[in-house]
């Protein structure tokens, strides 16, 4: 899954409340963000930063994980793919990428607290021009709550769907609007426009 940030709206729809207790896979800490200053840069991964990717720094977690990062201050979530290293500021345990951060509404401030939970069985699709495209408007633990959205976008949009996310800290209801890839970002601005916390996804 390739995770690609296109706009992000504040105040309308923010993700579910999370569990906070501590577990297997999960490090709860200090996060901060990196931009302009090293665009084009080789990472740690030999990729060439983009800091419009959903992508992040971690010391020690392998190259190529995915990590779904919670604000614990605004309970928004996102995920991200280590492609990487840092932060080299002690205290913290994270350093995402400007796309990532404003998703998580953390530009402004700098910094926030935030848990991050290792996720198994992501992977990039191998060719990316088959690769089916979503504009994600939330992720939420409550049912009801994801498809009252879902409702809400069903008289505007076509394809809306509420997809299933399991993970080893519980069970997560995506809402999706399924695009193609030529009206992606357009689509992306028209729902961030409506106040929505937008992602595109390719898987």
């Amino acid at each position: 899954m390739v995770l690609i940030a296109a706009a992000l709206a504040l105040g309308a729809v923010a993700c579910s409340r999370l569990p906070r207790s501590p577990g297997p896979g999960i490090e709860t800490g200090i996060a901060s963000w990196y931009g302009q200053e090293f665009q084009g840069r080789p990472t740690s991964s030999r990729e060439i930063y983009d800091m419009n990717d959903m992508t992040a720094a971690h010391r020690t977690l392998p190259l190529g994980t995915y990590v779904m990062v919670t604000n614990l201050g605004n309970d928004r979530s996102a995920v991200v793919r280590i492609n990487d290293r840092g932060p080299f500021v002690r205290g913290r345990i994270i350093d995402l990428s400007y796309a990532a951060a404003r998703v998580l509404g953390i530009v402004g401030a700098g910094t926030a607290r935030v848990r991050l939970e290792t996720l198994h069985g992501f992977k990039a699709p191998d060719d990316p021009r088959r690769s089916t495209v979503w504009i994600q408007v939330g992720a939420f633990s409550v049912q009801e709550n994801a498809y009252a959205i879902k409702r809400r976008l069903d008289s505007a949009y076509r394809d809306v769907v509420v997809s299933r996310l399991k993970t080893a800290r519980g069970v997560y209801f995506r809402v999706r609007v399924r695009t193609g890839e030529g009206e992606a970002q357009g689509l992306a601005r028209r729902l961030a426009g409506e106040g929505y916390p937008v992602i595109i996804v390719r898987e």
